[in-house]
C-alpha cells in the first residue's frame, strides 16, 4: 500500500541539569565549587533519503523521542550530550503542525535536512556562579525542558506535469507509452491507487517528469473516493494534462467530465486552474470516422490562451508526439525550480531560555533560612527593599516563583529569619 500521509508524535531531548558539588581534596579544607554543566538534549532532525518514496515506516511507528542530556558531574565534568534523532523521509515530504495545519518545513528543493525540534540546552553547574561575595554557591541551573509536538507528514509528488481525469480514461496507458513508467493497467475502475511517476525523454529537448494522479470522482475535494489522498500531489506540478475519453466508451460526456473535474480542482485549491492545461482527447482510434463533433465541442468550450486540445490515441500513439513537444515548450517558458511551500510555523519560536537556578535551604548552624541564586541576586539588584512598594513587589515575586511555598515546606514559621545576600528579614505569613 502506497503511504503518502502519516501522523506522528515527536519530542526533543531535555537538557541535563547543572550539578552542585565542591572539591574535596587532601590539604584543601575549603574546596571551591566544581559542579559541571549538564549535557544538551538531542534534537529531532528530518532528512531527505533519495531511496525512499513512501511514508510507510511512519504508519507503523508513531512516537519518536530524542535522547536527553546527562546531568553535570563533580570535578567540573560536563554531562554527556543526548543523541540527535534523525528521521528519514522521501523528497517532497511536507511537515505540518497537526493542530493548526501550518507548514513547519518542506523537504524539497535544496532543503534536504532541517531541525524541527532543538534539544534543550544543558544547565550550568554551580562552578559558574562563584563570586567574591558568594564563593560556595549551592545552586545550579536546570536544563531546558524537552519540546513535544504532533506533526502530520504529507508526501506531495514532485513532477513537472500531472495527469488528471476520470478513472479508466487511459491515463496509465498514456504514461506507459510516453515514459519509462510501468503502471498497472486493466479495464476496471480505480486501477491506479497511487501516483506513478515517469520520465519523458524527447529528441532535441530536455524532457520532463510526469505523474499519473489517481482517478478523480465528483466530491473528491470533500474527501469522497480517495479525495485528498491524491489531490495533494498535483500542487507541485507546473502543467496539467487532462485526459478525457473522447469516444465516450464509458457512456459519459467528455465536456461534462472536464467541468466536473475542474470543479473538484477549484474546490481543493483555486490556484490549480491558473496552471497551463492541455486537454488530451483520448481514444480517437475507436471513434467513428469523420466524427469531429466532440473535438469541436471541446475546443469551443475550453480552448484559450492557457488551454489547448489535442486529439490522441494512447494505444496507437497518434497525436502524442505533438502533445509532448507542446508541453515541453510550455515548461521551457516556466521556472524549472521545484515548488517549495513556505514555512508558516516555528515550533521553537516561543521556547523559553533556561531559567536561572536558585536554592532555598535551612542553615542549621546559623538557625536561618537562606535563599540564593542568580535570579534572586538579579531581582535584588533593581528592587529597593527600603521602600514599602519595593518590598511588596519583591514579596510578590517570591510568591509567584514558589519560594514562599518552599520555605513553608522546610518548616519556616512566623518570626524565623530569612537571609538573602546580606539582607535578613523575619518571616511572617500574610
Amino acid at each position: 500500500m502506497f503511504a503518502d500521509r502519516a501522523k506522528i508524535f515527536i519530542k526533543s531531548g531535555k537538557g541535563g541539569d547543572g550539578h552542585v558539588s565542591f572539591r574535596r581534596e587532601k590539604y584543601v579544607p575549603d574546596g571551591g565549587p566544581d559542579g559541571g554543566d549538564g549535557g544538551n538534549g538531542g534534537s529531532i532532525i528530518f532528512e531527505v533519503d533519495e531511496g525512499l518514496n513512501t511514508l510507510t515506516d511512519y504508519r507503523h511507528i508513531r512516537k519518536y523521542v530524542a535522547e536527553s542530556g546527562e546531568e553535570g558531574k563533580k570535578r567540573n565534568c560536563h554531562g554527556k550530550n543526548g543523541e540527535d534523532l534523525i528521521l528519514k523521509v522521501p523528497k517532497g515530504t511536507v511537515i505540518k503542525d497537526t493542530n493548526t495545519g501550518k507548514v513547519i518545513a518542506d523537504m524539497s528543493g535544496d532543503n534536504l535536512r532541517t531541525v524541527v525540534l532543538r534539544g534543550g540546552r544543558g544547565g550550568k553547574g554551580n562552578q559558574n556562579y562563584a563570586t567574591p561575595t558568594m564563593q560556595a554557591p549551592k545552586y545550579a541551573q536546570p536544563g531546558q525542558p524537552a519540546v513535544e509536538l504532533e506533526v502530520t507528514l504529507e508526501l506531495k509528488v514532485i513532477a513537472d506535469v500531472g495527469l488528471v481525469g476520470y478513472p479508466n480514461v487511459g491515463k496509465s496507458t498514456f504514461l506507459s507509452r510516453v515514459s519509462n513508467a510501468r503502471p498497472k493497467i486493466a479495464n476496471y475502475h480505480f486501477t491506479t491507487l497511487q501516483p506513478n511517476l515517469g520520465v519523458v525523454d524527447l529528441d532535441g529537448a530536455k524532457g520532463f517528469v510526469i505523474a499519473d494522479i489517481p482517478g478523480l470522482i465528483e466530491g473528491a475535494a470533500e474527501g469522497l473516493g480517495l479525495g485528498h489522498e491524491f489531490l495533494r500531489h498535483i500542487e507541485r506540478t507546473k502543467v496539467m494534462i487532462h485526459i478525457v475519453d473522447a469516444a465516450g466508451t464509458e457512456g459519459r460526456d467528455p465536456v461534462e467530465d472536464i467541468k466536473t473535474i475542474n470543479n473538484e480542482l477549484l474546490s481543493y485549491d483555486e490556484n490549480i486552474l491558473n496552471k497551463p492545461f492541455v486537454i488530451a482527447a483520448n481514444k480517437i482510434d475507436v471513434m467513428p470516422d469523420g466524427c469531429d463533433e466532440v473535438l469541436d465541442r471541446l475546443r469551443k468550450e475550453f480552448e484559450n490562451d492557457k488551454t489547448k486540445v489535442f486529439p490522441i490515441s494512447a494505444v496507437s500513439g497518434q497525436g502524442i508526439k505533438e502533445l509532448l513537444y507542446y508541453v515541453n515548450n510550455l515548461l521551457e517558458d516556466l521556472p524549472r525550480e521545484d515548488t517549495v511551500f513556505e514555512a508558516e510555523f516555528d515550533p521553537m519560536e516561543n521556547y523559553e531560555a533556561p531559567t536561572e537556578g536558585y536554592t532555598v535551604l535551612y542553615d542549621a548552624k546559623a538557625d536561618e533560612y537562606v535563599i540564593e541564586g542568580p535570579k534572586i541576586e538579579k531581582m535584588l539588584g533593581y528592587t529597593n527593599l527600603e521602600s514599602e512598594k519595593g518590598f511588596i513587589f519583591f514579596q510578590k515575586f517570591m510568591k509567584d516563583e514558589g519560594i514562599l511555598d518552599k520555605l513553608v515546606e522546610l518548616g519556616c514559621e512566623e518570626g524565623d529569619i530569612v537571609r538573602l545576600y546580606g539582607n535578613s528579614f523575619e518571616y511572617y505569613n500574610n
